[in-house]
């Protein structure tokens, strides 16, 4: 079992930039946080060092139990794109989920700090460090790339009493469909896709005659 860090690497982790994650320290403090897999040295000039998820849970955990409350509680929920990478800290919300709640300060800062998170991702895995394209990982993601990217801009997903976004997969590939309930609202969340680097159209769904947008990640 990983040893924990010590307590001078603790001190380093809690130091670490609250959304990026970006990472103060000597040599050796910064080395052995790699080496223990909390950190990765990022590989383009001028080599800064970020926490990695495990990383950011130590520090999101240690916030909790310094909080000791709700705040904390969420605190320790949060992630950037090192939740979206898989760990299940983070979830963008898709539209229609059961039980949510609307969006409190907590949840703002959850959802910004995971849209700076996949940001750096974009950079640190697009070939040449664009941050205007969607990466790999939103292409293998598309529900919960898309429901971000919509999330973090301030639109509001659809819940028991709110009419907003539902993202949903499709049958084409690289597509998702988003669906909103009026002309405005669907403009506007197209405004926001094609920003954060998608192609969207609007189409006519034959059954129901509703419109919605299809949207894809642009490659170029």
């Amino acid at each position: 079992m990983t040893r924990p860090p010590t307590a001078a690497q603790r001190r380093v982790i809690e130091a670490a930039d609250p959304v990026t994650g970006r990472l103060r320290g000597t040599e050796s403090q910064l080395a052995a946080l790699v080496k223990r897999g909390l950190a990765f040295r990022h590989p383009r000039p001028p080599h800064g060092h970020f926490l990695t998820p495990a990383g950011h849970r130590i520090r999101e955990e240690g916030a909790a139990e310094a909080s000791g409350g709700p705040d904390g509680e969420v605190a320790a929920q949060a992630g950037g794109a090192r939740a979206s990478a898989g760990t299940g800290v983070f979830a963008a919300r898709v539209g229609g989920e059961e039980g949510v709640v609307d969006a409190g300060p907590g949840r703002i800062r959850e959802v910004h700090s995971a849209w700076q998170g996949l940001l750096e991702l974009r950079r640190m895995t697009n070939p040449d460090g664009s941050v205007d394209r969607p990466c790999g990982w939103e292409r293998t993601h598309l529900v919960q790339a898309a429901a971000l990217a919509l999330e973090a801009a301030g639109h509001r997903p659809a819940g028991e009493d709110v009419d907003g976004y539902r993202v949903r997969a499709t049958p084409q590939p690289e597509a998702v469909a988003v669906h909103v309930p009026d002309a405005e609202s669907r403009q506007g969340c197209a405004t926001t896709l094609e920003k954060a680097g998608w192609q969207v159209g609007e189409y006519t769904e034959p059954r129901t005659r509703a419109r919605y947008l299809l949207a894809s990640p642009r490659r170029a």
